[in-house]
Parts: C-alpha cells; sequence; structure tokens
C-alpha cells in the first residue's frame, strides 16, 4: 500500500453498485478507484434525488470496487453515517442521466498494526477462500481466522458476501390434502404459502445469516410442503432450535409433524483424480462443501440402491479436514477392475445429507507392438518400438530383456506421443540366441502396462529357417473359380513340387433385402488345414455360429449361412483356409438392400374396435427415412399410403371409408407392405379391426377407439397418450379395457425409451457379423445405463422383462467372456435383482411365468463362456449377486472352494469340488459359482404350486464338457422352520415344458443342523434347498413307519404272489375242467405274475432312490416304465375277468373258441397296457418330465403323467363293479331259459366274489395314492395308502386263489392222495388227444398252463361229455 504524509493511511473500500440503461465502458473501473483523504475535502456527498428513473429496454447492473485511503482513522465513523443516511436508488447527475447508483456499502477496513497492514471485512462480507489461501492470515484475531489479512491484496477480490446455501426441506401436515394444493393461483395454495413462509420466517431468522426461505410446493401424503432455505452458515444444533420456533409460530390448525423435518437432495462438489484411471493407478477423490462439518463418510456400491460405507484399511484411505470449507479425500491404492462402480460421499448436519456420487471406470491399459521379430546379428542398429493407443501423460517407459545372453541397446521415448524405442545391434558373438524384451509404460498415478516382443537373433548367412518361407503369411485369393497366387521366387521354388490348392467360391452374385437369407460355400480341394474362417473386408472375424466347416474325401467345404441378413452384412466376404503360415483366400461380394424387418415395423392399431360408419386409421412406422413404396392391404385390396416424417420416424397412414368393408359387424385384417428398390416386400403383422353396430358401445376414445364393457384391446405404448420425451422411443405394450364408459389400464408393460433403445440394439447385435467384438461395449453400455434407469425398473414391469430378455439374446453370442465383460453383465443382474424390484418381478411373472429361470440360464451361460484369464482365483461381490471362479492348473493343489456371505439377507452359502474331482477335469478349464440372495423369491413365483424354496440359489458351471463321474459338495444356511422335509435340489430347465422347475434328481442331502444344510450333488447347475410341506420329515417317526409298513408289506406281498403261482399250478388240472374256470384262473395267474413283477421293480426303483446309483437316471426311466406296464396290467387283467363273465353269462347263445378267448385276453390284458405306457414314456421322456423329481414314478406336478396310470385303473375299477352287480343279480334271479348247471353257479360266483373283493381293494388302494399327490393331503392317506398297497399280494392270494372251493377242494384232494399216488400211478395213461406241445414232465405241463396252455387227459375216473351239452351251455362242463 501507498502512504501519503508521515501518517500511514487507514484504507477503506466501498462496493457500488449502480444499473445503467446503455452500454459502459468498464476498462476504467478493471481495477479498483483509489481515493485519498486530500480528494474528498471539500466534497459533498451525493444527495439522494427520488426521481424515477427512466425505463429502458436494456438495464445492466454493475458492482464497483472504490478504495479510499484516510490518514485519519475517525473519519472512517463519519463516513459510514454519511452513508447510512442515504436513500437508494440515486438518480445519476447531468451528466451521466442514464446511471442511477443502487448501494454503496463498507466492505473492507485496513488498519495499521505495527509495521503491517491488517485488512478485516465488515458484517455481512468475508474474504474469498483463494485469498485465506494465497495471503497471509492475521493469527491473532479469534473466531474465523480468515476474517483477517495481513496487507490488501493488490488486485482484489476483497471482501464480498458470503456463499449463501440453498437448502432443500419438507415437512409434513397431518391435514386432509386438497387437490387446489396443486393450483398456484387458488386462494387455499396462497394461505398455505403465506402462512407457512410467515412461521418459516420467525423460526429460521435466528440462524446467522438467514435471507431467505419460500415454499416451492406441496404434495400428497397428508400434506408434505416443500422449501428452500437460504443461509451463509449452517452452526450445528441451530436447525432442530429454529424448527421448534416454526412449529411456535405456526397456527395449530396446519398440525405439522415436529419429526418429519428433514432436508432433502442437497448436492455437494466431488471430484476424481486422474481423469483416467488405469490398472495400479493411486486415485483421489475428493468431496467439497460449504458446510463446515467433519461427518463425512464414502459408500461404495453398483447402483444407488446398493451402496456399503468403506473404512479406513490397507486399501483406502479417507482423510476429512473443516477449515474454509469441508474437505474429505478418499485414497484407493492400486486400483483395480473389483474397484470400478459408483463411489459416493456423504455429509450429514443435523437433519441435513449433502452427498454427490461420481461412477469410477477403469480404462485398459493398450499397448501396440509387434509381439515377435527377427534381428540378423551384423552390427546393423535394429530398433524396437513400443506405443500406447491410451491417450494420457505417461512418466516414464523402461525396457527390460529375458534371455540365453544379453544384448544391449540404448532407450528412446517419446512421451508426449506416447511412444518408447530401443535401439539394439548384435554381432555374431552373440547369435544365435532369443531374448524376450519388455516394455513397460508407468503413469504419473503409480499404473503400469508392458508388452513383451520376442526377438530371435540369426547368424549372418544362415537362411535354414526361411528356406523356401516368407516373413508374412501367403494369401491367394480368389473371385469365383479363379485363383490368383502372390509368390516369392523362393517359394515357388519349394512349391513347385506341390499340387497347388485351388478354392472355388459361390459364383452367382449374391443380391438379397434385409430379413432374407443368403449362403456363400467355399471349397478347397485339400482337406487338411490348421483351420478354416471368415472374415468381413475390415479384417473381422465372423462368429463361427453363422459358418459350418465339412471334410470330405475330395477335400474341404465350408458354408456360410446368414438367416436374417442385415445391412451390416454389405460388403466383402473372405473365406480363408489357413495351413502354418499360408492362407488360401476366396472372396465373395454381398450387396444387402434396405427393407425394414417384419419386427421392426410399428403399427397402430394393433387391434381395435370401430363403428361400421365411421371412418378408421392405420399408420405403419419405422426408424428411417428410406425409399420405399408402401401400401395398405385390406382384405384383397390395396391401397396407397401417405408418407409423414417426424424427425427419425417415418410413418405411413391410410384413413378407410366406411364403405370401404361390405357388411358389419365384421373382423378385418389390415397390413402394410414395404417395397424397396430390389422389388423385395415385407408385409408387417397384422392390425386387428372388429367393425360393430354400435348398439352396445360404451367407451369412446379418439386414440384408443370404441368398446363394449369388458373389451380387452392393446396398444403400442409409443402411440398411446403416456408422458414421455418428443424424441424418445418407448417400447412395449400397454393393455387397456373398457370399464363402465371409460377406457382403463389394465397392463402397462411399457419400456422407457433408453431400455428400449438398448432392446433394439441387442437384437440387431446378434445378427452381426462383428458380434463377438461389439459384445464387451454393449455390456458396458447396459450395466451403464441399467444403473441410470434403476428407479423406472423398479416401477416398470416392461423394462425389467427387457432387460432380462437382453441378457438372455446376449448370453447366446459369446464363446469366450473376459472379466470385464462378466463384470458388467453382474452389476446388470445386480440391479434387476434387488429388494426393491421384487414387486415389479411380481408383476411381471403374472403374465409371463418363466422370466426367472430365463435370467438364471443366462448367467449360467455366459459363466460357462468365462475366461478369468492369466489370474487363478477371480471374486466379484454386489449385495444381490456373488461369483467366485478359479482356472485349472496343470499340476495344481487347490481344491475349490467359494464361500458366500450376503448379510443384507441373512443368507450365506458355500461350494467345495475336491481334488480328486478337479483331476477329471479338462487343463485350463474354468469353474464358476454365482450365487444369488433374492433368486429364491422369484424361482417361487416360477413355481407357485411346487414345494417352495427358502435358501440360497448357487450356479456352478464348467467351461469344458465332463465326462467323468463328478460330485460338488454343498453348505447352506439353514432357515427353514421346525415342520417339513429339507430337500437338495436343483433347477432342472427341462421341466415344466422347458419353464423349469426344482428337481432333486443326483442331489441328496448329507447333514442337517440348526445353522446348516449339507448337501452332495452328481451334477452341476443351479442349486438350492427345499422344503416339502407333503412330506414326512427325515427321520421322524412317520417316515419310520411308512418304512417299515412298506418293506414288511412287500416281503409279504412277493412270497404271497409266489405262492399264488405255485398253488394255480399245483391244482391246475384240477380247477379247469370248464372254459370259464380255465379263463378265470388265466385271469388270476397273470394277475399275479403281473403285481410279482411289479413289486420287483418297485424294489429295484426303491434302491436306485435310496443309493444314488451313477447311472440312476436311466435305470428309474426303465423302473418307472415297467411298475407302469405291470400295475396296468394288473387292472387290465382284472378287465378281463369282468368282461369275459360279463360275456358268459349275457351272451348265452354266442360262443367263442378258446384261442380266440385266449387272444382276446392277452391283447386286453398286456397289448392295452404296453401302448398306454409307451405312449406316456414317449410324450414326456424327451422332455424330461416323465417322471418325478424325488422318486421314480409317473409325474405329476408337470405333466400330469400319472394320470396314464390313475384313468384306466379307475374306469375298470367302475367298469368290473358294474359287471359284479349285473352277474350277481343275473345268478341270483335267471331268466327263463337260463338253466346253468350247479358246477357252472358256484364257478360264476367264485368269480363275483373274486371281483367283488379285489377290485375296491385295488380300487381304494390306488385312489388313496392319488390323494397322496395334492398339497396339504393329511398323514393318515400315506398310511392308509402304503398299508392297501403292499399288502397286495397277500389280498389277491386269499381272496384270488384260497378263497375259491375248488382250489381248497383241489389242494386237500392232493394232500389226502399223496400217499396213494404210487398206487394209482400205473392206471393213469395219457389219452390219444394229448396235443403235440404237451410234455410228459408235471413242471413243463405247469409251466405251460402259466401262459394259458393245456392238454386233455384222460384220467382214472372219467367224466362224460357231449358236444350238445356244451353248445347249449356254453360248454361249461367240459372244463373244471
Amino acid at each position: 500500500m501507498r502512504s501519503l504524509g508521515r501518517s500511514p493511511l487507514c484504507p477503506v473500500l466501498l462496493v457500488m453498485c449502480f444499473s445503467r440503461a446503455l452500454s459502459l465502458d468498464l476498462d476504467s473501473m478493471a481495477h479498483p478507484l483509489v481515493l485519498h483523504e486530500r480528494d474528498l475535502a471539500g466534497v459533498e456527498l451525493l444527495r439522494p434525488r427520488r426521481v424515477a428513473a427512466p425505463s429502458s429496454p436494456a438495464v445492466y447492473e454493475h458492482a464497483v470496487d472504490v478504495e479510499i485511503g484516510f490518514e485519519n482513522v475517525s473519519f472512517l465513523e463519519s463516513l459510514k453515517a454519511q452513508l447510512h443516511s442515504l436513500s437508494f436508488p440515486i438518480q445519476g447527475n447531468d451528466t451521466d442521466p442514464a446511471t442511477d447508483i443502487l448501494s454503496i456499502e463498507v466492505t473492507t477496513v485496513c488498519t495499521p498494526t505495527g509495521n503491517e497492514i491488517w485488512c478485516s471485512c465488515e458484517a455481512g462480507y468475508e474474504w474469498p477462500q483463494e485469498r485465506c489461501l494465497h495471503n497471509a492470515v492475521c493469527q491473532e484475531r479469534a473466531g474465523n481466522p480468515c476474517s483477517c489479512l495481513k496487507g490488501l491484496p493488490p488486485q482484489g477480490p476483497f471482501c464480498q458476501p458470503p456463499t449463501v446455501l440453498t437448502l432443500k426441506m419438507k415437512v409434513r401436515l397431518n391435514v386432509g390434502f386438497q387437490e387446489d394444493l396443486l393450483n398456484t393461483s387458488s386462494a387455499l395454495y396462497r394461505s398455505y404459502k403465506t402462512d407457512l413462509e410467515r412461521a418459516f420466517r420467525e423460526g429460521y431468522r435466528i440462524l446467522p445469516g438467514f435471507r431467505s426461505v419460500a415454499v416451492t410446493e406441496f404434495t400428497n401424503g397428508s400434506v408434505v410442503v416443500s422449501y428452500e432455505l437460504k443461509t451463509t452458515t449452517l452452526p450445528p444444533g441451530q436447525v432442530q432450535k429454529a424448527n421448534e420456533r416454526v412449529l411456535q409460530s405456526l397456527n395449530q390448525t396446519y398440525k405439522a409433524d415436529e419429526s418429519s423435518f428433514q432436508g432433502v437432495n442437497n448436492e455437494t462438489k466431488i471430484s476424481a483424480t486422474p481423469a483416467v484411471i488405469f490398472e495400479g493407478d493411486t486415485v483421489v477423490l475428493e468431496c467439497e462443501n460449504e458446510v463446515l462439518s467433519s461427518n463425512v463418510s464414502w459408500l461404495y456400491g453398483e447402483g444407488l440402491s446398493n451402496l456399503s460405507t468403506l473404512q479406513n484399511d490397507s486399501r483406502y484411505s479417507i482423510y476429512t479436514a473443516v477449515q474454509l470449507t469441508s474437505v474429505s479425500r478418499l485414497t484407493i491404492t492400486n486400483f483395480t477392475q473389483e474397484d470400478e462402480g459408483l463411489y459416493a460421499c456423504k455429509l450429514v448436519m443435523d437433519i441435513f445429507e449433502f452427498g454427490n456420487e461420481k461412477y469410477i471406470n477403469m480404462t485398459p491399459i493398450q499397448i501396440s507392438a509387434n509381439e515377435t521379430t527377427e534381428v540378423k546379428c551384423d552390427n546393423s542398429p535394429v530398433s524396437l518400438n513400443c506405443c500406447s493407443e491410451n491417450k494420457v501423460n505417461w512418466s516414464t517407459i523402461e525396457w527390460k530383456q529375458e534371455g540365453s545372453v544379453s544384448i544391449p541397446g540404448h532407450e528412446d521415448q517419446d512421451l508426449d506421443s506416447g511412444c518408447g524405442r530401443y535401439t539394439l545391434q548384435a554381432n555374431g558373438t552373440q547369435c544365435p540366441a532369443t531374448v524376450t524384451y519388455t516394455c513397460e509404460f508407468i503413469s504419473g498415478h503409480g499404473a503400469r502396462g508392458s508388452k513383451t516382443i520376442e526377438v530371435t537373433f540369426i547368424p549372418v548367412g544362415d537362411n535354414s529357417t526361411h528356406k523356401g518361407e516368407v516373413h508374412e503369411l501367403l494369401r491367394h485369393t480368389t473371385e469365383g473359380s479363379t485363383v490368383q497366387s502372390a509368390t516369392s521366387s523362393s517359394l515357388a521354388t519349394q512349391r513347385a513340387r506341390e499340387l497347388p490348392a485351388k478354392l472355388t467360391i459361390t459364383p452367382d452374385p449374391i443380391s438379397v433385402s434385409e430379413g432374407q437369407n443368403f449362403s456363400i460355400k467355399c471349397t478347397s480341394n485339400v482337406r487338411n488345414y490348421d483351420e478354416v474362417y471368415w472374415n468381413t473386408s475390415a479384417g473381422i472375424k465372423i462368429h463361427k455360429r453363422f459358418y459350418d466347416t465339412r471334410q470330405h474325401p475330395d477335400g474341404t467345404e465350408s458354408v456360410l449361412t446368414v438367416q436374417t441378413s442385415t445391412r451390416e452384412w454389405n460388403g466383402t466376404y473372405h473365406c480363408i483356409f489357413r495351413y502354418k503360415n499360408t492362407c488360401h483366400e476366396a472372396t465373395k461380394d454381398v450387396t444387402v438392400y434396405p427393407l425394414p424387418l417384419k419386427s421392426n415395423i410399428m403399427i397402430d392399431p394393433l387391434e381395435a374396435s370401430g363403428l361400421c360408419t365411421d371412418s378408421h386409421h392405420f399408420r405403419c412406422c419405422v426408424e428411417e427415412d428410406e425409399d420405399y413404396k408402401v401400401m395398405f392391404q385390406m382384405e384383397s385390396s390395396f391401397f396407397p399410403a401417405a408418407k409423414e416424417v417426424k424427425g427419425k420416424q417415418v410413418c405411413y397412414k391410410y384413413s378407410s371409408t366406411a364403405n370401404s368393408v361390405s357388411q358389419c359387424p365384421k373382423n378385418v385384417d389390415v397390413s402394410c407392405r414395404f417395397t424397396n428398390a430390389a422389388n423385395s416386400s415385407v408385409h408387417s403383422s397384422s392390425m386387428k379391426l372388429a367393425l360393430v353396430p354400435g348398439e352396445n358401445v360404451t367407451c369412446r376414445d379418439p386414440a384408443i377407439g370404441v368398446g363394449e364393457p369388458g373389451k380387452v384391446i392393446q396398444k403400442l405404448c409409443r402411440f398411446s397418450d403416456i408422458p414421455r420425451s418428443p424424441d424418445s422411443t418407448t417400447g412395449g405394450i400397454i393393455t387397456y379395457k373398457c370399464v363402465g364408459s371409460q377406457w382403463q389400464e389394465e397392463r402397462k408393460g411399457c419400456i422407457s425409451a433408453p431400455i428400449n433403445g438398448l432392446l433394439r440394439l441387442a437384437e440387431a447385435l446378434i445378427k452381426s457379423p462383428s458380434q463377438d467384438q461389439k459384445l464387451p461395449t454393449y455390456l458396458r453400455n447396459l450395466s451403464i445405463s441399467t444403473g441410470r434407469e434403476e428407479q423406472e425398473i423398479q416401477s416398470s414391469p416392461g423394462s425389467l422383462g427387457a432387460i432380462i430378455n437382453i441378457l438372455d439374446l446376449l448370453s447366446t453370442v459369446p464363446s469366450h467372456v473376459n472379466p470385464e465383460m462378466m463384470k458388467d453383465v453382474l452389476a446388470t443382474v445386480n440391479i434387476i435383482l434387488g429388494k426393491s424390484v421384487l414387486g415389479t418381478w411380481e408383476a411381471l411373472q403374472q403374465d409371463q411365468t418363466s422370466q426367472g429361470s430365463q435370467l438364471l440360464h443366462s448367467v449360467e451361460r455366459f459363466s460357462k463362456a468365462l475366461r478369468p484369464g492369466d489370474s487363478t482365483f477371480a471374486f466379484l461381490r454386489h449385495p444381490n449377486v456373488q461369483m467366485g471362479s478359479m482356472v485349472i492348473k496343470p499340476g495344481n493343489s487347490h481344491i475349490y472352494q467359494q464361500n458366500f456371505h450376503f448379510p443384507d439377507a441373512d443368507l450365506w452359502g458355500n461350494v467345495t469340488i475336491e481334488k480328486r474331482q478337479l483331476g477329471n477335469l479338462h487343463p485350463e478349464a474354468s469353474v464358476v459359482t454365482v450365487a444369488f440372495p433374492t433368486l429364491k423369491a422369484i424361482l417361487s413365483q416360477d413355481a407357485q404350486k411346487k414345494p417352495f424354496v427358502n435358501s440360497l440359489v448357487m450356479t456352478t458351471t464348467v467351461s469344458h464338457n465332463i465326462t467323468a463321474p463328478f460330485e460338488i459338495s454343498m453348505t447352506f444356511k439353514n432357515n427353514h422352520g421346525a415342520g417339513g422335509q429339507i430337500m437338495c435340489v436343483f433347477w432342472n430347465f427341462s421341466l415344466s415344458n422347458h419353464t423349469g422347475g426344482w428337481d432333486s434328481r443326483g442331489c441328496r442331502v448329507n447333514s442337517v443342523d440348526r445353522d446348516s444344510v449339507s448337501c452332495t450333488c452328481d451334477h452341476l447347475t443351479s442349486f438350492s434347498i427345499l422344503m416339502s410341506p407333503d412330506s414326512p420329515d427325515r427321520g421322524s417317526l412317520l417316515e419310520i413307519l411308512l418304512d417299515i409298513i412298506s418293506y414288511i408289506g412287500l416281503g409279504f406281498s412277493i412270497l404271497s404272489l409266489a405262492a399264488c403261482l405255485v398253488v394255480e399250478a399245483v391244482v391246475w388240472k384240477s380247477v379247469t375242467k370248464n372254459r370259464t374256470s380255465y379263463m378265470r384262473h388265466v385271469c388270476i395267474m397273470n394277475i399275479a405274475a403281473s403285481l410279482l413283477f411289479a413289486d420287483a421293480w418297485f424294489i429295484v426303483a426303491a434302491a436306485i432312490q435310496e443309493h444314488h446309483y451313477l447311472l440312476n437316471d436311466t435305470a428309474c426311466v426303465a423302473a418307472t416304465f415297467f411298475i407302469h406296464f405291470f400295475y396296468l396290467s394288473v387292472f387290465f387283467w382284472m378287465l378281463t375277468l369282468g368282461l369275459m363273465l360279463f360275456y358268459r353269462l349275457v351272451f348265452i347263445l354266442h360262443d367263442a373258441s378258446k384261442s380266440t378267448q385266449k387272444a382276446v385276453a392277452f391283447c386286453l390284458g398286456y397289448g392295452c397296457p404296453l401302448f398306454i405306457s409307451v405312449i406316456t414314456v414317449a410324450a414326456t421322456q424327451p422332455h424330461e418330465v416323465y417322471m418325478r423329481k424325488n422318486a421314480c414314478w409317473l409325474n405329476w406336478d408337470d405333466t400330469k403323467a400319472l394320470l396314464a396310470f390313475v384313468i384306466p385303473a379307475l374306469i375298470i375299477v367302475v367298469v368290473n363293479m358294474t359287471i359284479t352287480v349285473v352277474v350277481i343279480t343275473k345268478i341270483l334271479r335267471p331268466s327263463i331259459g337260463d338253466k346253468p348247471n350247479k358246477q357252472e353257479k358256484n364257478s360264476l360266483f367264485q368269480i363275483s366274489k373274486s371281483i367283488g373283493v379285489l377290485t375296491p381293494l385295488l380300487g381304494l388302494t390306488w385312489g388313496f395314492g392319488l390323494a397322496t399327490v395334492f398339497q396339504g393331503s393329511n398323514a393318515v392317506f400315506h398310511i392308509i395308502f402304503t398299508l392297501l398297497n403292499a399288502f397286495q399280494g397277500l389280498f389277491i392270494l386269499l381272496f384270488g386263489c384260497l378263497w375259491d372251493q375248488k382250489v381248497q377242494e383241489a389242494l386237500l384232494n392232493k394232500f389226502m392222495l399223496s400217499r396213494r399216488s404210487s398206487q394209482h400211478s400205473k392206471s393213469t395213461s395219457l389219452g390219444s388227444t394229448t396235443p403235440v406241445f404237451s410234455m410228459s414232465s408235471p413242471i413243463s405241463r405247469r409251466f405251460n398252463n402259466l401262459f394259458g396252455k393245456t392238454g386233455t387227459y384222460n384220467v382214472s375216473t372219467p367224466e362224460t361229455t357231449s358236444s350238445s351239452v356244451e353248445n347249449s351251455s356254453s360248454a361249461y362242463s367240459l372244463l373244471r
């Protein structure tokens, strides 16, 4: 500062605010205007002249700093007094009438203190932050250390008004909300606003630096008042006191809730250093706020809904300082891919929360260099070059070398261009050798990226390694059948003796339109190639899904097939056959003409109703403006379309008149046809128009149409009246229903514009020839857009479903997924599996029940394609999904173990694969496990009527196919209650018509305790645990009781059935003396044999299920088939028995031979069951829904295959019971002329008793069995079913065999005559009518009898027979 005279000056700064209507030259005011005390002598300050300022079209306001110096400090008070007495505005003087002075205030006062000048701010002003940082502070002053500076800054700025904080706040009024509060011009709104602002001002004026408060809006819930508070400082604790004063000042009728004051959405500054982040960098995030508080926290996550708080540790360092502002720094050392995500800082003071967030991405370091090169050892300088493709400021570039010899060189680096060069010279003494050179780029923040160059040093004159070879790949280019070769002379010398390879390619020109298919065939006359692939003209490899290569005796053939061509396929394609360093190439040009795909033609309306007398409007829109000819087709007539262009959208319109349709009511289909320059056409989907007379129409809307009550129509969201930005392309469908006289939204499946755009890109990407190259960028954009649209996803089932469809489409693309891509996939999955989205899942799955299974399948496909790279282990953590992986290395001694913990969901689990199991996997195979804490609820919605899952869901995949037996162990947290059976299950995607379901095959429970459930499975997929409410608890008394009943009953049944067959064989000759008895015992023996085989297969099925054999799937299918077949045979043989009885009694005048009866019986008894069993297994097993998930028996939950047994069995029960009633009634009351003899009557009565007893028993057995299928069935049904089913064999022995009086008599005679059998043996001879196939051995005869074969025997006590009697009485006397 300058000094005048002997005394130091006391500078005073004034700020003058004035307005001017015209332009003002402020060059003279660039620096402060300096006046001194002598300049002011005799000068009278301006007196106000209250003259209205003239109006001006443009008024500018300016502030000018004026510096005044005093030698007498007392003059300052006089100056302040005069300034205080002025009234503003002050009109300008005569020389400048257009300028008005609005205010003059003292801002800064400097006073001499010792040898220094101390400058302090007047009340209401403060030093700017930059002045406090760069100028010496008067430390002796109390209070704010920056209120006083040593010396006045020569160029300013000086003391300024303090920064005003705008605080957004809310408070709730416990009163009813009224619609007038939404109208800013209503009296109620003005009344509320006035009263509230008066109370707010009264309360908040106690805050230091209070400026103003204003109500901004009222929202519903009761009444929520939003307002903005402006103040310069926010002292701790003062806001709470101010809120209390507000409540005291506010009228009690407003009923303000004292606990509802809150600060909302107050932002702060956040920045990151460096701007471009590489792996290994030290990253510093800085958060700065004007509010002075050290209560700052940092959070990290993939989205706003799943942020977790960071703490100081070895990698994260948090430092917060409070000086002029609150500054908090988060330092992340050695930044990696796992650190990518959303970072947020949060400052809390009283009820206010200030925060902001920043998404931090890591950019991969990309270095380009020739990876291999050859150098001759002739002392010639050779340069190795490395360049970074990343445009950043590298700090240095270092070179290293490794090899058997040391060949030094010198380094050069151009950090501006990002390139490094290493120049070396090699002499003959250093060759031959191979040396690896590494160039390493080091950033100023610690990141390092390197590239290796393998250099082969070759002695001078040694060409052995190059004989007949060239450094670059030989390429032969062919168009059609012409082959052009470009070779060096040395190569021509070597290949002269060899037959050159000839490539032929599809000769015809290929010209198609979008949406059409084409194929290119490329054939070589040589079979042996290292690789065959296709390239685009840009050198991009085409995905392998588009071509197929086959070898045949005459050569090799590769066919490129495109099912749906797009404009990206327009160009030249190269078919390349590579063998070692030689490539043969053929090319073909493809022309693709623009034509919209059918799926991209948006139609309006999708469906509508219209009056017959009205005109109707149709439109078809596309997102491109091409020269198409568009016609509308209505029935068989075509009509030209009118074109309308709105931005990127081009619509073609047509309006039909009332006389366009001949009759009414009528349903009309309307479509539009697009024709391009190649004269190719595509039709849109049909627009459905229902023409109605109008008598019952109640709903009318110009955009939706007309409709009768209950009418439901659909409309594209982009053509509906939902709010959206003009340029947005909303997707999805909205459904309206006519209720009363209004159209109401029934289901809103709209997709937000950003997500709809991604869906369209995904649909195009899977048709693109360069989909592999585009996929990483797309996945990154998908994860970012999903994070931004998180709020939309939480409320829109359509947007959620679109993301699931996107992941499903993209998961079919990659053959290899790198960790970066997998991280983006899981970031997207994490958002759509958040707890806040579960309600949207429920709404989505009301119409589409397989979305959860679809998402899980997508993640599995991505996981199977994951290649973690060089790292043996990798792990990704998100709140709603976690992933762990491992690469199987040769000689790896690790076991595979992944632990997952989700504290928010209170779930944990782990997966273990032993070393011996890993040894069976392919080397370099990747094992990946992904765990989900919330997917259990979504999959439970997929299978609402099935046992529910209540645990973590973990899916494990291996990148290569597993050939050897495999076993995986898992442990889940036990969250189940005390009741129910716990099962280990996996998600079987093929169940329920490929919509998926829980399946327990191949899995077993090892142990269950209070905290955990341990499982083992022999395959890989998505696992969890189930609790079935209808199955007995494992180890419970009921389960033990059922097992005991089953094993004891089956034992008795098998023994009884074997005894029945033995008894029948013993008494066969005695009890089959008439045709009726013969057929009866044939049926009984086949019933017993069928049930015996069925019980045997039942034991096999139980063993398979109990011991978990490796081949249990195939064996279980076989067991189920034979159990089904033999149980059906039991019932059909009983039906045969009943029908035979009905036939013998009712059709007494009709007779069939014994052979005919046996043929019919065997066809019915075994043919029908075989037909039903084969049809059942053929219809269900290809979809793997033939059996139950936890038992070798027919499926019920998914396909109701059990009905293929239950329905025939119950029908047979009813038929047999009906026959029994008819037969018994007819025997007791015979008709005139019906005179069956006593023997016939006894046989019929025995048959009736057998059927009457056996059929209800067997029928009731399976009736109770059917009852156990349904959920909630009582344990009594399980017990009754097990008892009756297990003792069936005993019932057949008792009621079907031993209860027969003839059988009892035959057995008694056998035992009584056994002692005298030797005496009568000589008097027994075989009659002359013995058949050719009968044998003398009794065992052989009984074996034949088992299958219904018999002979006619003449014994010592012959029985007279008569053909006439046989004919008149249905031959009942022939056999008995």
